[in-house]
């Protein structure tokens, strides 16, 4: 089922999530709602929170980059209660974009390397280190589970320049291809 994608101005994108056990009812029906609203939506990570949902759930597939990098294509998980442990001091300046704050695309500047604990759907714990392109798409849907969004790591100058187009996203005045929930 496609699920409404909840935008910026939205207080839930701003709370930090709970973790979540074993038995939160209908988790796996849950899980495969992100997946097919993500793809719906033509993105390639989605958490918790911007679905409505203030738990630490996130997913991502970036198969689109198959073409690009056959290791990237292949990559798809389910994070559950992930927590970063390690972040490179190394960072990597690149492109983003995000589903809750649609139109908008900015510079931001990431960890090269990350260590993060998580569990998957089964709840097995993972402890994986990941870096460039999967370390990026990680911290920036990590970052929802925290209550940050991308447009926080702009600087200033930009933040400012930014506002006419988060105060009509804030506003519903937004064109997108997918269901959205203004705030």
């Amino acid at each position: 089922m496609i699920l409404p994608i909840y935008t910026y101005g939205n207080a839930v994108l701003r709370k930090v999530a709970e973790p979540i056990k074993a038995d939160y009812p209908h988790l796996k029906s849950l899980i495969s709602n992100m997946f097919d609203t993500m793809y719906h939506a033509e993105g390639v990570g989605l958490a918790a929170p911007q679905i409505g949902q203030a738990i630490r759930l996130l997913v991502i597939d970036l198969a689109p980059f198959k073409e690009d990098d056959p290791e990237l294509g292949a990559f798809k998980v389910v994070m559950i209660n992930p927590q970063m442990l390690e972040r490179s001091e190394e960072e990597v300046v690149g492109e983003e974009g995000c589903l809750s704050i649609p139109g908008i695309h900015e510079t931001v500047s990431r960890s090269l390397k990350i260590k993060i604990k998580y569990q998957d759907e089964n709840f097995f714990e993972w402890v994986e280190e990941f870096e460039s392109y999967k370390a990026r798409v990680i911290q920036h849907e990590y970052d929802h589970l925290e209550g940050n969004l991308f447009t926080d790591k702009v600087t200033p100058i930009r933040r400012q320049l930014l506002k006419s187009k988060l105060t009509n996203i804030v506003k519903g005045k937004t064109s997108t291809s997918y269901k959205v929930k203004s705030a």
